[in-house]
């Protein structure tokens, strides 16, 4: 089973902030991720990569075909009452937690918005 680091976005902007958290996690290969905008485009992001390359188009210039093979969730995790997950594919050190969370919290902060983060095996 896979660890997954759960988001709950509390406040406006959401839809500025689920983007931004995308950004994110275009530049960490350790990572795929799933969010309430993708849950719903799902069945056909998961077999497209163009369709998921144009999707990632918006969020950053530079997405690599291989990037766009493994960004999006194939597990099935569902996500519940969280609003964005990035799911590990590898057990994560507390160091490689801590510097999600730092990018995070940088991230958001122009927003204003608040949010948790739970780590769950």
């Amino acid at each position: 089973m896979a660890t997954t680091s759960f988001i709950k976005i509390y406040g406006p902007p959401v839809l500025k902030t689920i983007k931004a958290l995308e950004k994110i996690s275009v530049d960490m290969p350790e990572v795929c991720i799933m969010n309430t905008i993708l849950a719903g485009d799902y069945p056909i992001m998961y077999r497209d990569p163009t369709a998921i390359a144009d999707y990632f188009s918006t969020v950053s210039s530079d997405i690599e075909v291989e990037r766009c093979n493994n960004i999006i969730s194939k597990s099935g995790e569902k996500l519940g009452e969280y609003d964005f997950f990035f799911e590990w594919f590898k057990e994560p050190t507390t160091e490689q937690l801590n510097n999600l969370i730092e990018k995070i919290d940088e991230a958001l902060t122009p927003f204003g918005c608040k949010y948790t983060i739970t780590t769950k095996k």
